[in-house]
């Protein structure tokens, strides 16, 4: 097969060759990816590896998959246990791709791969069963690869976070790591594996922390198994993602009892009470923290909850507007009667009692580490995304059915009359409360008959589509529920490592960092001082969520040290069944036999029953076969001793008569 069959060439295999449009797309997502990490590390960050020798490593992992999947195949063939495409001899030779000195880049070439099967599945729809079936390929190699390594050490700093590059466009890329690049590729196979998991329960709970003269590489926190209490009242200790998200949860939970009670103790005079001006505050907090990141990274990573803590703030800046307002107005003399200053007033609170539900819903936001909300917030992220396709098709039909009812109404008054009617009408039928009477005589008989035109379409058609639309998305994730949180887990845990700030101030306190700190001292200040007053200011601000730190992590110290004593890794767990081999009491199940009994009667799980079943039937062919050559080549052995002796005597016989 000839190099362009299989991909187009060297610059069709890394992206060269492509049309303008995908090219623009990729730099633009090349762009969004560098920008994910301050300025300041984009410019000391450099690969590991020269990004020519991981390219060409990832060419090689390319073609390897390209020639052990040539056409279109079920996608189980690929993922099921002990598959026959996917077999130990095609994951021996990716591992070994990257030869010896290359070898730690080889999982992160292999998601490199799947990246460039994808979009080959987008530009090239005819063959997109093949390249998707590829591009899962690469995943269950990586993860079989991930899964073989027992050396946790090797597995967690040179494969998984070390920092790798290709070229595109004879340019190296930002570096990225197996972790990254597994969360922006949504490979769930590679994070639901348990060398990937470990790692990120590493991360989240600061076993591994990102160096201090290196933000883009990662060691092992030093006082892990450390003992003493005063050794883990470090402030340094709150960039840890567990301790953050811990802080997170806290300040979310208090920013909804303050505006609890705020909501709940009207003030009638329009004054601000301390738990109002609490409750702004921590509000500016919060927005300023939105600002922050939209300033750092780019508009890009707007999502979801950004956009609805975008409603949820502007709502409460509404409200403290209409208050200022309020207090601009002289109060009524008469208290039967509301001036400007009671109606702004009530118009406040008004506007403060509308986000009530977006407050509670809000605390979702920092609860998705839990896995119970965590696996719901990913189902409700996949039904509003599958839910697009329903309020596109309501939307073009709303318009053309509101231009329809418009139209009518101009020709039966000559002017616009209607038209409250007509929206309010439209949208009870769009929750399912339509209202027939109304229409009989509007633009008789077109009226009532564009109206129950337009009631089947979206209540028989259109949320009918919806219900299996969200009945889909929901199978889909339920079936796929443990890597989906997983997948979302490890997404939360890069969200605070990934690009993180030198000094942690949570909101609102970052509006002490900021008002307190940065503005009055960083730009005068030796940076060793300013260092050292941030430290003391967290220590302050944190200490009481230190002291529960420290004291579960010298609890977790002496379990390191008792995990190490046993030979174990440093996160183990003592169950039930391994308690006996603690104690000394364990089980020999080669002394008592219990393993060669085991040996027998255990399945062979590897093979088919067909394939083990052939295999015996050609085993026992061999064997006959072999008595059949060993029964043919008896006569034949006395046959030729007859005929050696009857030479024998012939000629003893002719030596004596010639005598």
């Amino acid at each position: 097969m000839s190099r362009q069959s299989t991909g187009g060439g060297w610059r069709r295999l890394l992206g060269w060759d492509r049309h303008p449009a995908h090219e623009h797309h990729d730099r633009w997502w090349e762009e969004t990816r560098r920008r994910l990490l301050p300025a300041y590390i984009e410019d000391t960050i450099e690969s590991a590896i020269p990004p020519e020798e991981v390219t060409k490593i990832a060419v090689r992992l390319r073609y390897l998959i390209e020639e052990c999947i040539p056409c279109e195949m079920e996608e189980e063939v690929i993922t099921r246990s002990h598959s026959q495409v996917i077999t130990k001899g095609v994951v021996q030779a990716a591992r070994e791709a990257g030869g010896e000195d290359y070898g730690d880049c080889v999982v992160y070439c292999l998601l490199i791969c799947k990246r460039w099967f994808s979009h080959q599945a987008k530009v090239e729809l005819w063959d997109a069963t093949m390249h998707l079936v590829r591009a899962t390929a690469c995943e269950v190699i990586a993860k079989l690869i991930i899964e073989s390594e027992d050396n946790t050490e090797y597995l967690m700093h040179s494969i998984l976070l070390k920092r790798y590059s290709i070229l595109v466009d004879n340019e190296p890329t930002l570096p990225s790591n197996v972790i990254e690049k597994a969360v922006d590729l949504h490979a769930l196979r590679v994070i639901g594996s348990s060398g990937y998991q470990k790692c990120i329960s590493y991360l989240w709970k600061g076993w591994l922390v990102q160096d201090e003269n290196d933000p883009a590489s990662f060691v092992d926190y030093k006082d892990r198994d450390n003992t003493s209490f005063i050794a883990h009242l470090d402030p340094d200790r709150m960039r840890s993602p567990m301790y953050q998200n811990a802080a997170q949860v806290l300040f979310s939970i208090m920013y909804l009892v303050l505006f609890t009670i705020a909501i709940n103790t009207i003030n009638r005079n329009g004054d601000l009470d301390g738990v109002e001006i609490i409750l702004y505050i921590f509000t500016f907090g919060f927005i300023f923290d939105e600002i922050a990141k939209l300033w750092k990274a780019g508009y890009y990573i707007l999502g979801f909850w950004d956009a609805f803590n975008g409603v949820l703030y502007s709502l409460l800046i509404v409200s403290l507007v209409m208050r200022f307002i309020a207090f601009s107005k002289a109060p009524s003399e008469d208290p039967l009667v509301k001036g400007p200053r009671e109606q702004f007033n009530e118009l406040s609170y008004n506007f403060l009692a509308v986000s009530a539900p977006m407050f509670w819903v809000r605390l979702l936001l920092y609860l998705d580490s839990f896995r119970f909300f965590g696996a719901m917030l990913v189902v409700l992220k996949v039904m509003m995304k599958e839910s697009v396709i329903f309020f596109a098709l309501l939307i073009v039909i709303l318009i053309g059915f509101l231009q329809a009812f418009i139209g009518l109404d101009i020709a039966e008054d000559l002017e616009l009359s209607d038209v409250t009617f007509i929206v309010q009408a439209m949208a009870n039928a769009i929750m399912q409360s339509p209202d027939f009477d109304g229409f009989e005589q509007f633009g008789h008989p077109f009226g009532i008959i564009l109206y129950y035109c337009f009631t089947f379409i979206v209540m028989v058609v259109l949320l009918n589509i919806l219900i299996a639309l969200y009945n889909s998305a929901y199978e889909d994730i339920y079936d796929n529920a443990d890597d989906e949180y997983l997948a979302l887990f490890a997404h939360k845990t890069m969200q605070f490592v990934r690009a993180p700030d030198e000094n942690v101030f949570i909101p609102p306190l970052n509006l002490i960092e900021v008002f307190c700190l940065a503005l009055p001292l960083e730009w005068w200040m030796s940076k060793r001082n300013y260092e050292r007053i941030n430290d003391i200011v967290m220590a302050i601000l944190y200490s009481p969520l230190l002291l529960i730190a420290a004291y579960f992590e010298t609890r977790a110290a002496y379990e390191i040290l008792s995990n190490r004593q046993r030979g174990d890794e440093d996160d183990d767990t003592v169950e039930e069944w391994e308690q006996l081999d603690v104690n000394g009491n364990g089980v020999d199940f080669e002394q008592d036999g219990w393993k060669k009994t085991v040996e027998q009667i255990k399945p062979n799980v590897e093979d088919e029953l067909a394939v083990v079943e052939v295999r015996q039937l050609r085993a026992e062919v061999a064997e006959l076969k072999q008595l059949l050559e060993a029964l043919v080549k008896k006569p034949d052995a006395g046959t030729s001793a007859k005929e050696t002796a009857g030479e024998e005597g012939s000629s003893a016989a002719t030596t004596t008569t010639t005598t």
